[in-house]
């Protein structure tokens, strides 16, 4: 049941009411799409993806003003393409109902589970992947068997029309909906009643999602960040981890939620971790200014925004390194940050960073270092470097953060046979490959029995001496 308090009527490109009842109403008439149509979609989506991937690398690189084409494609495209391909592939294995057990004491019957498609999903998509981030939930929905609707981000509108234009190509508004607009919209869009509502960004605004879907008893899986935190161990090669964590944190200029946001560093080999970091960064990068492998922050507000967490470290006293002193800036590319001498009053220390701006935190003790985890809110994504298999375990097994990496950041999130979430305020919930499936999906429980009804010996009037057996048998 639904309240009838009256929502103000916002601005769209689209009567987000009437798209919402028009695919209602569609999937009233097909509400168990056969795999075969699901594999159509799927097969639909990933051939206009890979049609139209030049379109959409310079929608968004005018987006960003300076975005990668490597990265849209190797963070963007090629996951998302992969995402759908896993799915096809696995989808009738997924959709088979699941046999259960029938307890002795009801028998004969026999119990399975059906997954049924939801209804009508919305999916709020943020602006630092926009393809896939839209591309990868709408995967998990439409094999599912759902209808949907997505929310782009004001912050990309280029690549929002684009990715619009291709989806309406694609798909009957009946069946994929592609909502275009500001915050209001977006307010409107999650206080729709959804029979499922995704939202990736951040924990602030996460909040505010899952009151507005509170109102309709919506499900949510929120996608949220957090500060993902690397620890380098006492005997891991230093030019290895530093490589690999420059990697992860230089990607889209540090825009992804599941960058590493800080580095638990053995106290005696901070300097030389930070010395590592440079050497890395500048082989990945040369130079930043006119360099075309290096992606610009987002819009003017994010870069204020970061350049605000420098000057507030500076002025509490961290060493801030500009990886690239000798360049002048230029646009709104920001370059790489070392931030030493941190502490926990600096904003940078306790806000999610999303850019290029890296703290290291000494520690003494590997047990040192996951207490300084553990004692602060559990994050997205948690990074270890050590080939020590028992160290590796001891992190894994005193930790808790939604996915863990050994020894690389950010590739777990590209394995579509893994799941993707987070845990307390960086999310709830899974999408991403079977995950994905079951949680656009409800798993009903179906017992069924026939003529045969055994059951009628334990009816009333009770104290018979079948009775007693019975309970002799199986309460025990």
């Amino acid at each position: 049941m639904t309240s009838s308090i009256a929502l103000p009527s916002v601005y769209s490109d689209l009567d987000l009411d009437a798209t919402f009842a028009l695919q209602r109403q569609a999937f009233a008439g097909n509400p168990m799409p056969p795999a075969a149509q699901r594999r159509q979609w799927l097969k639909s989506l990933r051939e206009a993806l890979l049609a139209e991937q030049k379109g959409l690398i310079e929608a968004i690189d005018a987006d960003f003003a300076g975005r990668s084409a490597d990265e849209t494609l190797l963070a963007e495209l090629l996951p998302a393409v992969q995402g759908l391909r896993h799915a096809e592939r696995r989808l009738q294995r997924w959709m088979r109902p699941s046999r259960r057990q029938v307890g002795l004491a009801f028998q004969p019957a026999s119990a399975q589970v059906l997954y049924q498609p939801l209804g009508v999903v919305g999916i709020i998509v943020p602006w630092n992947y926009p393809v896939f981030l839209a591309i990868g939930p709408l995967t998990c929905a439409l094999a599912a068997g759902n209808r949907v609707m997505l929310k782009l981000s004001e912050a990309t509108p280029a690549t929002g029309l684009a990715l619009k234009a291709l989806l309406e190509r694609v798909f009957p508004a009946n069946l994929v909906s592609v909502v275009l607009g500001d915050v209001e919209v977006g307010q409107a869009f999650a206080r729709l009643p959804f029979d499922h509502l995704l939202f990736t960004g951040a924990t602030s605004v996460g909040r505010q999602v899952m009151l507005a879907a509170a109102h309709n008893l919506t499900p949510v899986t929120l996608e949220l960040g957090g500060k993902s935190p690397a620890i380098v161990s006492p005997g891991v090669p230093l030019d290895s981890a530093a490589e690999r964590i420059a990697f992860g944190k230089t990607l889209n200029a540090g825009q992804t939620c599941v960058a590493p946001d800080y580095v638990l560093v053995p106290r005696d080999r901070v300097g030389a971790f930070a010395d590592a970091y440079r050497r890395a960064v500048r082989r990945l990068y040369p130079r930043i200014a006119d360099n075309r492998d290096y992606s610009a922050i987002i819009n003017p507000r994010q870069l204020q925004r970061l350049e605000q967490l420098l000057a507030d470290a500076g002025d509490k006293g961290a060493q801030v390194l500009d990886l690239y002193p000798e360049e002048a800036r230029q646009g709104r590319q920001l370059p790489p940050h070392l931030l030493l001498d941190v502490s926990d009053d600096m904003h940078v220390m306790q806000d999610e960073i999303f850019g290029p701006l890296l703290p290291l935190v000494p520690y003494d003790t590997l047990e040192g270092a996951l207490a300084y985890i553990n004692q602060r809110p559990r994050p997205l994504a948690l990074y270890f470097f050590g080939y020590d298999r028992s160290e590796q375990a001891y992190v894994v097994n005193h930790t808790h953060s939604g996915g863990v990496c050994l020894n690389d950041t950010l590739l777990q999130v590209a394995q579509d046979d893994l799941p993707f979430g987070g845990i307390g305020p960086s999310g709830m919930g899974h999408y991403h490959g079977h995950e994905g499936f079951l949680t656009f999906s409800k798993a009903k429980a179906v017992l069924a029995k026939q003529r045969i009804n055994l059951a009628r010996l334990i009816y009333p009037p009770y104290g018979k001496a079948l009775q007693r057996l019975v309970y002799k048998l199986f309460i025990r």
